[in-house]
């Protein structure tokens, strides 16, 4: 098997991260990585030595190259004090960054590393692939030296090219890179991670972070959560107070809704400008930003400043305690339909994202049951119960095809939760299929693009381990690592494989209910976001087992970052 034949080639002596040979410092590079790379071939007898002074070569005439070069210096020194010059177009270089023409025709994500005697080679056919590969030849950095005191024979580096080649040694640390072939691309188009910031709110330093992560393992979609029952954060300079005022809840529930409150108002909103930092910091890192303002549940943030949109005209308190409202927005008044085009015209002004989420889950029909505007509409539209879609139900998909005409007048394709299906799919949506994965195999076998996103494997909001009472605070369920890492997004038992094109890949979900603080956050996402790593980028057979082995180096890695992570693995 390709997969247990490649995990033979790690070597015990690439475990062995420091010594010392004629006075420098010298570690190892291990290429053992998460994600792991499709194809790995080592020598496990040369290596090439990374020293101080050397250069990184690429195209200067290319702006994302240089971005490219820069995060490669950083990483390298951040790890190993290793200071390399930026060398643009030095042939003679230790690393060449290399937009390669001849690998046309490979996904825009994939590269190759080749390493040898002449020092490191990184080819792609695009700027993203040779990112990718940075981000690969970062994580195979040793992180904490050991001294050792002997040198292990069978590793030989090769001397190092003079100072007259560009490549000159100054210092006395060094790097061992073994002499490798790496040929690796993603198994999915789309990588996603989700973070609710409408239950509780986090900086734009935080989410930095949060998106640095992203980067490290593979993933490129950012699934931003904006807007909710208990706060709505995203600035709408037409309507000003629906920020300053719909992101100020009076208090907040102490735990599960137990009716006891800590009396202190919270708050906090991002700004246009926020917004925009974030989306450019994210391109750099070659992510995508999926803003989502869920309709028309979910909104009583929304109708606490603007009460006349729900259909008992308030008052509506932005929410103190967890779950979700049962009022919403009136399905029969039309000026929900241009309060709604206000909002998502200044969304898709500030998010370049083809992919624009409307959420769509989670929301009660009762007040529009009673709500003669309501009724008034689904008469005027000629509804009824056809057995299988209640009035109710094609009342939502009837604002949902409002709101996808609108975002295809703007060049941007809707995304919503499964419930969308309830009513009737809208034409061109796409699907997250959270409740299960049914409503993902409903959706491709219609032909509608599918992320998968089930509870059951994908909701790390859950506990990671099974003793509750020696962790933070969670909402409940058992998500452990290796619940996570054993998902299948394809599910071949159910799909053809033609209906399995249509499933573009796989997401986790972070809801904030009970998380507040960073670090809490990032203990909930690690080490579980490498697991799905795995499930989304690599495409031969998964080993649990060996998937543990790798861990240990990347936690030392959030070490060094001075990152937050669940240090226990089930």
């Amino acid at each position: 098997m390709m997969f247990a034949i490649k995990r033979k080639i790690v070597f015990t002596m690439l475990a062995l991260l420091g010594t010392c040979v004629q006075g420098i410092a010298q570690m190892t590079a291990d290429y053992q990585v998460v994600p792991l790379p499709m194809n790995i071939h080592t020598d496990t007898t040369h290596a090439f030595a990374l020293q101080q002074g050397m250069g990184i070569a690429y195209d200067k005439s290319l702006p994302e190259m240089k971005q490219n070069a820069e995060f490669l210096r950083q990483w390298v020194k951040e790890l190993t004090g290793i200071d390399l010059l930026l060398t643009p177009g030095n042939k003679k270089a230790a690393i060449q960054l290399r937009l390669d023409a001849s690998t046309a025709g490979q996904q825009e994500e994939a590269y190759n590393i080749s390493v040898g005697k002449r020092g490191i080679v990184v080819r792609a056919t695009q700027a993203v692939g040779i990112f990718r590969a940075i981000q690969t030849l970062r994580k195979s950095l040793p992180v904490q030296p050991s001294p050792l005191t002997s040198y292990p024979s069978t590793l030989k580096p090769t001397p190092s090219p003079s100072r007259g080649e560009g490549l000159g040694v100054g210092s006395q640390l060094s790097t061992l890179f073994p002499f490798t072939e790496i040929a690796d691309s993603p198994r999915f188009s789309y990588r996603g991670v989700h973070l609710d910031c409408a239950r509780h709110f986090f900086s734009v330093d935080v989410i930095k972070r949060y998106l640095d992560l992203l980067a490290l393992h593979g993933c490129n979609q950012f699934h931003w959560h904006l807007t909710d029952d208990q706060g709505w954060r995203f600035e709408v300079k037409a309507l000003p107070q629906l920020a300053t005022k719909g992101c100020l809840r009076q208090q907040t529930v102490i735990g599960r809704n137990t009716g006891i409150y800590d009396g202190q108002p919270y708050g906090g909103y991002y700004t246009q400008d926020d917004c925009r930092e974030i989306v450019r910091y994210a391109a750099e890192r070659y992510i995508n930003v999926i803003p989502e303002i869920d309709l028309p549940g979910h909104m009583q943030a929304a109708l606490h400043v603007y009460p006349h949109l729900g259909c008992t005209g308030g008052p509506y308190p932005v929410w103190q305690v967890w779950g979700v409202s049962d009022d919403v927005l009136c399905a029969g008044n039309p000026e929900v339909h241009t309060f709604l085009k206000t909002v998502y015209g200044e969304l898709c002004d500030v998010f370049p994202s083809k992919l624009i989420h409307i959420g769509g889950d989670e929301c009660p029909k009762s007040r529009w049951k009673q709500c003669e505007k309501c009724q008034a509409k689904a008469r005027e539209l000629g509804l009824k119960n056809d057995g299988r879609h209640s009035i109710e139900n094609q009342l939502q998909t009837y604002i949902n095809r409002q709101m996808e005409q609108f975002l295809t007048e703007r060049g941007r394709t809707l995304i919503g939760w499964d419930e969308t299906l309830e009513g009737g799919l809208t034409e061109a949506a796409t699907v997250m299929s959270w409740r299960g994965v049914g409503g993902g195999i409903e959706a491709a076998r219609q032909h509608h693009h599918v992320i998968m996103t089930p509870t059951d494997y994908c909701y790390i909001d859950y506990y990671q381990l099974k003793n509750t009472w020696n962790q933070p605070l969670a909402i409940g369920g058992y998500v452990p690592v290796s619940k996570v890492y054993s998902f299948e997004p394809l599910v071949p038992e159910k799909l053809t494989e033609e209906e399995r094109h249509y499933i573009l890949g796989a997401q986790v979900n972070l809801w904030t209910e009970y998380v507040a603080a960073p670090e809490h956050l990032f203990y909930m996402l690690l080490p579980r976001l490498d697991a799905i790593s795995e499930v989304q980028w690599c495409r031969q057979q998964k080993d649990f087992e060996y998937f543990k082995k790798r861990l240990p180096r990347m936690m030392r890695l959030y070490d060094r970052l001075g990152i937050s992570y669940c240090h226990s693995i089930e």
